[in-house]
């Protein structure tokens, strides 16, 4: 726990030994090098820092953040032409070479923060597969890690599987995005503006989201009026208020299903329902547990998931999906804008995808077995005070109401322990391979808000925000794998005492 909290406060005795993390939030050293080498190599770089990206689209909406033009954001961090401060759209320069794009800009701590807050929230980050390419033309690799692919179309492939779990789409209404993010942000920067046109501005956020989900409506919605966060997701009623409240200008709501990390399943033919009758779009984001599990999308507009989790089961890459319901309205139109906002996927991402996805239903099968049966010993334990997973009795009946079988789980548990305090004795005992990911062959375990939402967990005011959004800041994400079930109940029997 000493070192969980040392990596947030970007402790020097912690981060020295971090040599790769998740690669949306820890840039990854591929990506480093090549730029490195690209600021040595390049006249006019020197002194400056600089971020490889997906695209020189990509690149210049950068450019653009930290300009603080155009892009319709409320960063309270951003500054417009003249404004004195650094940052300033002068100072932020694009950059392509050798079919590689980014951004360069002075070194200055608070313009690097925003630079990576921006490419963190909408996925922004070159491949790390493409920094690796990069790095063997320029002569500082030998050769690319050893690796199996896909040898045919990856694209056809990889929709050829997704589209057994999505029923009803075609090949065009399944698109790729590099990460997860990058398509929830896609879906909603499209829809945004084709609602915007009716007078549609507000978004409602359905439950406590994944934390870049909520940056991206906090933040891009047009103003603080827009953001509507509705912290119960069973309570319809109250959804109904706030449709009836807000009426004609909600532009949609982006629910996810079930939530992280209470997973908690909101009732969604309802919820779709009070869509349909209002004009308002439903984004639904099935990532806890795979799209694979859920049959979610004839009740939304667009699915929005990370590929990254269980259908990149090896941990190996990050991928996302929108997946377009051919029969709600407008889906031609959001076909179009969500393809027009999308990043290209770099094509051994896609291989290495293709390669991987065709295993998901077997890895989920193992991972559901084993899921039960800790979920089982967890609730027995005397020291476990309450844990939460798909089949919670809490929101069971709507889960099942869309699951594609009675144990189609997923593999997220959370829990609490009885005992205040007792985190950090239980962390540091635990031998379990521990991480911020899930839906991987590997098990990984996490302090959940104290990686997600360190600032609220060590605030006054963000431990009160999380007591009114009924969160425990001592909650434990347990994100089940395919190891055998003895051992992930070994070690957790060890650590609990």
């Amino acid at each position: 726990m000493r070192d969980v909290c040392g990596y947030e406060e970007k402790d020097p005795a912690v981060v020295q030994h971090l040599t790769s993390g998740y690669p949306r939030f820890v840039v990854h050293p591929f990506a480093k090098k090549l730029a490195a080498h690209f600021v040595s190599t390049t006249p006019g770089l020197t002194g400056r820092m600089l971020w490889l990206v997906t695209s020189a689209r990509m690149a210049s909406m950068l450019a653009t953040h930290l300009g603080g033009t155009d892009l319709p954001t409320r960063d309270p961090g951003a500054r417009t032409h003249g404004s004195g401060d650094p940052c300033h759209a002068e100072s932020a320069q694009l950059f392509a070479r050798d079919g590689l794009h980014g951004v360069s800009h002075p070194e200055s701590a608070d313009t690097f923060a925003r630079a990576k807050v921006f490419l963190q929230n909408i996925g922004g980050f070159v491949s790390s597969r493409e920094a690796e390419d990069g790095l063997v033309r320029a002569g500082l690799l030998d050769h690319e890690f050893d690796e199996d692919f896909f040898r045919g179309d990856a694209a056809a492939e990889t929709r050829r599987v997704l589209r057994r779990a999505l029923p009803g789409t075609t090949d065009a209404d399944v698109l790729l995005a590099p990460c997860g993010m990058n398509a929830i942000w896609a879906a909603f920067r499209a829809a945004a503006e084709l609602q915007a046109a009716r007078g549609r501005t507000v978004w409602l956020q359905l439950g406590w989201l994944y934390l870049d989900t909520i940056a991206i409506l906090k933040k891009f919605t047009a103003t603080p009026g827009d953001y509507v966060y509705i912290r119960d997701v069973l309570d319809l009623t109250g959804i109904e208020r706030i449709f009836a409240k807000h009426g004609p200008r909600i532009a949609g709501i982006i629910a996810e299903l079930p939530t992280n990390p209470l997973i908690q399943t909101p009732d969604l033919p309802a919820l779709a329902a009070l869509c349909r009758r209002h004009g308002a779009k439903l984004f639904v984001d099935p990532s806890v547990v795979s799209t694979f599990n859920v049959e979610v999308l004839p009740h939304c507009d667009v699915v929005v998931s990370s590929l990254t989790k269980y259908t990149a089961s090896e941990g190996d890459l990050t991928a996302g999906l929108a997946a377009i319901n051919p029969s709600r309205p407008d889906a031609a139109e959001l076909r179009r804008r969500i393809a027009a906002e999308l990043e290209p996927v770099y094509p051994r991402d896609l291989a290495r995808l293709a390669w991987q996805i065709g295993r998901t239903e077997s890895v989920l099968a193992r991972i559901h077995a084993n899921t039960a049966r800790v979920v089982a010993f967890l609730e027995s334990h005397p020291a476990v005070s309450e844990v939460c997973w798909a089949l919670a009795p809490a929101s069971r009946d709507h889960y099942l109401r869309l699951a594609r079988g009675a144990d189609a789980t997923g593999g997220m548990i959370t829990f609490t322990l009885k005992k205040i305090g007792g985190l950090p004795q239980f962390y540091d005992r635990l031998r379990l391979p521990k991480g911020p990911s899930f839906g991987m062959t590997t098990t990984l375990i996490c302090p959940f808000m104290y990686l997600a939402h360190y600032d609220l967990v060590t605030t006054p005011a963000g431990l009160a925000e999380l007591a009114a959004s009924k969160l425990d800041p001592d909650l434990l994400r347990l994100c089940v794998g395919t190891e055998p079930a003895e051992e992930i109940i070994g070690a957790l029997a060890e650590a609990l005492g």
